[in-house]
């Protein structure tokens, strides 16, 4: 598609049961994987690929496509699914992810398959990337917008924040940030006296991290407040309401002057119980009889 899809809103919903769906199958199916992460930011996705950017799968290297930047890199269930139902390869492929030799690995590497735009695994560097491709724009004369999507958790990286910086200085309008905001990470300290919720683990004694969540890690409140001091527009969304989702990156389409970011508040785990809110599925493939439960409530 060469220009704004208009799938209805309806549609737009059965786009984001069958990804989340792909997305727990093709974990179960490696026995690996990310899930929590990539179902959190399925409605970002839809909504990205299904209405907001101009890309077209029949051109994936073409030069006047938006581009969509997986900052969290580890979250390739989502990227992949979501290709796929958009037509970059067959569905069916889904389920080489993480088999050794295939296209679909653990963490995203540019152009494999088409459509993936970076090379990521190191968190943070996404959105210095998408900085380069933005002013890129600028200097090629084109008119194509750069979309980074960000993990609340890797906001704890220097290099977020040097280049939150380096984007308002260059008033680059044409980049928006969108924080998948899931409030849980896969991080934290080994020092009881600093995170009282840390326990011993039973067999070793040894202080285990802490509960996952950023509040515990590494508070990020205020974080609109942070943007803005940055030079960024601002706006916070429910970051599975499709509507406020795509009326906040048409909003971005207009702000002049200045970089946007949109602070996308999500469930981790979003669509299957087990895992919502549940740092154990950060980095957890579920068992077949919980494949099959996940299946019956995304429905």
């Amino acid at each position: 598609m060469t220009s704004t899809s208009e799938l209805s809103l309806e549609a737009l919903e059965d786009v984001a049961k069958r990804i989340r769906r792909d997305i727990v199958t093709m974990i179960a199916a490696a026995n690996s994987g990310h899930p929590g992460g990539s179902l959190s930011a399925v409605e970002i996705f839809v909504v990205l690929y299904f209405r907001i950017a101009r890309h077209d799968p029949n051109k994936p290297d073409w030069p006047d496509r938006d581009r969509v930047i997986l900052s969290k890199g580890h979250a390739t269930p989502i990227i992949y699914a979501t290709l796929a139902e958009a037509g970059y390869f067959p569905i069916d492929e889904l389920l080489t992810f993480r088999q050794l030799g295939t296209r679909l690995q653990g963490h995203i590497t540019t152009g494999t398959p088409h459509g993936v735009e970076n090379t990521a695994g190191s968190l943070a560097q996404g959105l210095p990337y998408s900085i380069g491709q933005a002013l890129a724009a600028r200097m090629d004369g084109r008119d194509y917008r750069v979309y980074c999507v960000l993990g609340d958790g890797e906001l704890n990286e220097g290099s977020i924040w040097e280049a939150a910086m380096s984007a308002s200085h260059y008033r680059l309008d044409n980049l928006t940030a969108i924080v998948d905001r899931n409030h849980i990470q896969n991080d934290g300290f080994g020092d009881e006296t600093l995170i009282p919720q840390n326990q011993r683990d039973e067999h070793t004694g040894a202080w285990v991290r802490a509960d996952g969540h950023t509040a515990n890690i590494m508070s990020l409140e205020p974080l609109a407040d942070k943007w803005r001091a940055f030079g960024w527009h601002v706006e916070e969304v429910d970051g599975h309401d499709l509507v406020a989702l795509i009326d906040a990156l048409e909003q971005a389409k207009s702000v002049k002057g200045q970089p946007t970011v949109i602070i996308a508040h999500t469930t981790k785990g979003k669509g299957v119980s087990f895992m919502e809110n549940n740092p154990v599925f950060h980095a957890r493939a579920p068992s077949p009889e919980q494949l099959e439960q996940a299946l019956r409530e995304i429905g």
